[in-house]
């Protein structure tokens, strides 16, 4: 999970905040509680979470999706850094962004 600040990028883990072995639902649920934008490679669950959300008029801070192992480390961290730069945590906000369009 990533929280988008204006000095950086603020990262926990799955990991870190406990949340190994929980749903996606409980993902989007713990990112959203703790402001943070959701970054996952996840992307046809995320996505179709994303979508349910809409439908169900729920909010969520945010959804970054990329497929796993299409990009080095770099290119991954230099596309989050692009999207950061362009769109706010609140423009972030109930929407979906897939890493492939920031290159």
């Amino acid at each position: 999970m990533t929280a988008l600040c204006a000095r950086g990028i603020d990262v926990q883990t799955a990991f870190d905040a406990g949340m190994i072995e929980r749903t996606d639902e409980d993902h989007l649920a713990f990112a959203t509680a703790h402001g943070r934008v959701l970054c996952s490679f996840n992307v046809g669950d995320f996505f179709q979470l994303h979508t349910s959300y809409l439908v169900q008029h729920k909010v969520h801070t945010g959804i970054i999706l990329a497929r796993q192992q299409h990009y080095t480390v770099g290119q991954h961290l230099r596309r989050l850094l692009r999207l950061m730069a362009a769109l706010t945590p609140e423009e972030m906000r109930n929407r979906v962004e897939f890493l492939s369009a920031w290159g």
